[in-house]
């Protein structure tokens, strides 16, 4: 998840993506309109006789809400500090907490398999928004006591009402991340425990399993409430648990097989020189049927060009154009040793099709050996699937 940075906390970088910008508002104004009856909740559940009046005159309401929603995003914040910390302990760094739509994400470089250190990282988010919940409620029971005769009495309610409205919402942030619905704190987890017993993939595939009954019944639930931001939750939950699930299941099929295992060799691959027409390309993909063509100069790779090149060019001026002016001349390589998850998280982070195989990425003029492409990868994944493989495949649990 992309967004701008706006500090730091131990070392990890705090970034809000663009739809936090749009939900903070937002977070306040319902806060805002909810002034009176929240109060009233807080006074029947703890006996706080906030006087709701003062709250509800003029701009209070919405200075309430924005410094209440700021708040309870700080939390959030505190939340992925407590997963971040955890797994900076066991040794998994961490590249940024994201601020966003639907509250926090922790990047983490990579995820444990060791089922002691995913539970450890999972609970401590929860964790630590009871803690932050517990705070505000010692605080808002200490508020009247330190701030009386200091502050106007309707200032001391606003206080105890933000305190008040951050301990309980972060109680139920806690139990909501709870909930077994992977990938959420809870589904991750259902996945450590589960994984005690069986491989760390197979595991994953149940608690995604899981996680998508869940994710159908909030957005169930979410429509008949027509509760717009649960039937997102909904949405996020589901597709995060079949994404980390495939991604998982493809780690455990993968485990072992590097490019050299899946990737189209020299030999066999169709190659263009910097002189081919641009109709030329265009010609013989259609009649070989391929996508994305090494460019060779006297036996030198010099470049890469695809169908996207070709495109760039207008049907009748592709006589006139050769590769050399339409192709790509930054290389994305891989050497044929690497792993074949080391290939597809490239491809997928570059956002592109394919990868040239070359003998020595370091070097200046590396010779070109082959080239993986998504299709390659694909084809392999569904080979190892149908094969059996992977449904033995997977890290056998710790002790």
């Amino acid at each position: 998840m992309k967004g701008f940075r706006i500090g730091s906390l131990f070392g990890i970088p705090i970034k809000l993506d663009l739809t936090f910008l749009l939900v903070l508002p937002l977070f306040a104004y319902l806060i805002g309109v909810q002034i009176e009856p929240t109060a009233e909740i807080l006074n029947e559940l703890w006996g706080a006789e906030i006087a709701v009046e003062p709250l509800t005159a003029g701009t209070m309401p919405w200075v309430l809400g924005l410094v209440a929603a700021v708040g309870l995003f700080v939390g959030v914040v505190a939340h992925e500090l407590g997963h971040s910390l955890t797994a900076q302990r066991y040794g998994f760094p961490i590249e940024s907490i994201t601020l966003w739509l639907f509250g926090g994400i922790a990047s983490l470089s990579e995820m444990p398999e060791d089922w002691r250190q995913e539970f450890a990282i999972a609970i401590a988010g929860p964790i630590v928004s009871v803690l932050v919940g517990a705070v505000s409620y010692v605080a808002f029971l200490a508020t009247p006591g330190v701030l009386e005769g200091t502050l106007s009495s309707g200032a001391v309610d606003g206080i105890r009402f933000v305190l008040g409205y951050l301990a309980v919402l972060n109680i139920a942030l806690a139990i909501f991340n709870m909930v077994p619905a992977f990938p959420m704190d809870g589904g991750r987890i259902l996945r450590a425990l589960l994984a005690r017993s069986r491989p760390y993939a197979r595991a994953t595939q149940q608690a995604a399993s899981v996680g998508k009954t869940f994710a159908v019944l909030m957005g169930l639930f979410g429509l008949l409430a027509w509760n717009v931001i649960l039937i997102g939750v909904a949405l996020f939950v589901y597709i995060g648990a079949a994404s980390e699930s495939q991604q998982v299941t493809m780690k455990a099929a993968f485990e072992g097989v590097t490019v050299a295992d899946i990737m189209t060799p020299a030999s066999d691959l169709h190659t263009v020189t910097p002189e081919t027409t641009v109709a030329e390309l265009v010609s013989r993909m259609f009649r070989e049927r391929h996508t994305g063509y090494p460019v060779i100069e006297n036996d030198r790779l010099v470049g890469l060009v695809t169908l996207d090149d070709a495109r760039e060019v207008r049907e009748v001026e592709r006589d006139a154009y050769t590769v050399e002016e339409v192709m790509s001349t930054d290389l994305k390589t891989i050497t044929a040793d690497a792993g074949a998850m080391t290939a597809i998280e490239r491809i997928q982070g570059e956002g592109i099709g394919r990868l040239l195989v070359v003998d020595d990425e370091a070097a200046r003029d590396p010779d070109l050996v082959g080239l993986i492409s998504r299709t390659d990868l694909m084809t392999a994944f569904n080979v190892i699937q149908q094969s059996g493989a992977a449904g033995a495949a997977g890290r056998q649990p710790a002790d």
